[in-house]
């Protein structure tokens, strides 16, 4: 699960407990300008995620970071409900699929930029 803060004029992804472990981070901070749209779409999370660095058993996690014809994404989903897609630009992820406690809250949170 991840926990997302603001500190300025950046958005800091906390990765939470074991987590860390499995996606081999502890924190992702990107800049508010980067995010440009954040959004729930569960038919991404069934397509092909590419190459990995990080953790994946089947129907229970997916996470670390995957590439895919020059696109580099992080994962970190257990639970698809609660699984959010945040698009970026000019930075190393192109995506990131995260599982938050709030996905609505979550979304609000991060295209609100204020």
């Amino acid at each position: 699960m991840v926990a997302i803060s603001k500190n300025g004029d950046k958005f800091i992804f906390k990765i939470k407990g074991f987590h860390k472990i499995w996606t081999l981070q502890d924190t992702i901070t990107i800049p508010k300008s980067d995010v440009l749209k954040a959004y729930q779409d569960t038919s991404e999370l069934k397509k092909w995620k590419g190459l990995r660095v990080g953790t994946y058993l089947p129907f229970i996690i997916t996470a670390g970071t995957y590439s895919w014809k020059g696109k580099r994404n992080f994962w970190d989903v257990t639970n698809k409900k609660n699984t959010i897609i945040v698009e970026l630009q000019n930075h190393l992820y192109n995506k990131l699929y995260i599982d938050v406690e709030n996905p609505q809250e979550a979304i609000e949170f991060l295209i609100s930029k204020n």
